[in-house]
């Protein structure tokens, strides 16, 4: 029986309490120094005869905006930030473990060496780009619609690879490979194509920079184990405690963001979940209102 367990705090205090060699895969999408303040925007349409929009039966209908979320994305020095945080995920790390560490174009290659100086440059194994198509698009340079997560085994010679459990994608000219090989699909390579958490869908939180499940879980099917222990100490919105309950993985999440624990509170309620340090996760609770549209 798996489970999940919820930290509400530091995640350098939650690091330090953790067992050497006790975690069989890390994943994590910590900030990305944006230097921006991360943020949604939770709206409700409710009835109103003088609202804009007309909806079931002729009923009028106005959208009132409810209140803004998130979080400053902004650190004056990021590495000195993570490098303890990323020494202790290599502490924690099983021999055989891994670490994906999900960012962006800003600051990627800076973690990069870092990463390099921690685990050893052997250690990296490949650059996932997960591509997407959606949002603004810049009329100065090419737009940016990509994320990079680097693949770190603690030991090069002895990872976990699923390789039949990785699923199976369309052929881009089915036509040159012919109909058997076109119904099966093709494997991924490290360019994944997958759309982001669409904002009016169901798998939609409301949290300002919450990752698809479906990107999470092939890293968790195909890098872990059933009844392994995978962890994030950026917990978010908790897509990896998801994918892993779902996939018979456990799972240790930490976030010290309030708005994240009650998201996760929401999101978790027919999982079984430890919530510590978690007192105020009722009282935060209230912040998140389950059928509303985010913006």
């Amino acid at each position: 029986m798996c489970k999940i367990t919820v930290y509400y705090d530091d995640n350098m205090n939650v690091l330090r309490q953790l067992s050497s060699e006790s975690i069989d895969m890390i994943y994590i999408d910590p900030p990305f120094n944006t230097g921006k303040f991360q943020q949604r925007t939770q709206i409700k349409t409710v009835r109103d005869q003088e609202g804009d929009r007309v909806g079931f039966k002729d009923m009028r209908y106005k959208t009132v905006k409810l209140e803004t979320k998130g979080y400053n994305d902004k650190f004056d020095d990021f590495l000195g930030f993570l490098r303890p945080r990323l020494e202790e995920a290599y502490r924690i790390l099983k021999s055989n473990g891994s670490l994906f560490f999900h960012l962006d174009y800003r600051e990627i290659h800076y973690c990069k060496i870092m990463l390099d100086e921690i685990f050893g440059r052997s250690s990296f194994i490949n650059e996932i780009i997960w591509a997407y198509d959606y949002g603004a698009r810049s009329k100065k340079k090419w737009s940016a619609k990509h994320d990079n997560i680097l693949w770190y085994a603690k030991d090069p010679d002895n990872y976990t690879f699923n390789y039949d459990e990785m699923d199976r994608i369309p052929y881009m000219a089915p036509g040159l490979v012919g109909k058997e090989k076109a119904a099966q699909g093709k494997t991924p390579t490290d360019v994944w194509w997958h759309t982001i958490v669409s904002p009016n869908g169901r798998e939609k939180t409301g949290y300002a920079t919450q990752k698809p499940l479906g990107i999470i879980s092939r890293i968790v099917k195909i890098h872990s184990n059933p009844g392994d222990t995978l962890c994030d100490f950026f917990g978010g919105s908790g897509t990896l405690g998801e994918a892993a309950y779902m996939s018979g993985r456990n799972c240790i999440l930490v976030d010290q963001n309030q708005e994240a624990i009650a998201i996760m509170r929401k999101r978790f309620t027919n999982f079984d979940t430890e919530w510590i340090g978690c007192e105020t996760r009722e009282e935060a609770a209230d912040v998140i209102s389950s059928p509303e549209i985010y913006e």
